[in-house]
């Protein structure tokens, strides 16, 4: 018990926060997992433990649409780079998006979107 008590003493130090909720969109019960860094946020959206595609995306001073690339994955699913680029406009923060769904349909997402801005109102320390 003391070892994770020192464990997230540490991670609070290091300003490392883990959120899990989870959420259904129609049929499909989704998980999500958010890991907070200092200036950076990484979210894991999934049903069933998988990494296939990561994106990242952050806002420049240079342009109002935040700038994204796709880390992992293939390139003309742009799911988890659409989704990283409104976050990241929404939270002004670096966002690093896992998006492991098989439906890519626009509503399905702007569920899976709602969803997570739901849980940022709830739990803003979180996030």
């Amino acid at each position: 018990m003391a070892a994770s008590r020192q464990q997230l003493e540490g991670e609070a130090r290091a300003g490392i926060s883990l959120h899990d909720f989870c959420g259904r969109a129609g049929e499909q019960l989704v998980h999500f997992h958010a890991m907070r860094l200092r200036d950076s946020l990484f979210l894991w959206v999934g049903a069933e433990p998988a990494l296939r595609s990561l994106a990242v995306a952050m806002c420049s001073p240079h342009d109002s649409i935040p700038v994204s690339t796709s880390l992992l994955g293939d390139a003309s699913d742009t799911t988890s780079n659409s989704l990283a680029q409104r976050l990241a406009r929404k939270t002004k923060k670096q966002i690093f998006v896992s998006y492991n769904l098989q439906n890519t349909d626009s509503n399905f997402t702007l569920n899976i979107e709602n969803r997570i801005k739901e849980e940022m109102m709830a739990f803003p320390e979180k996030f």
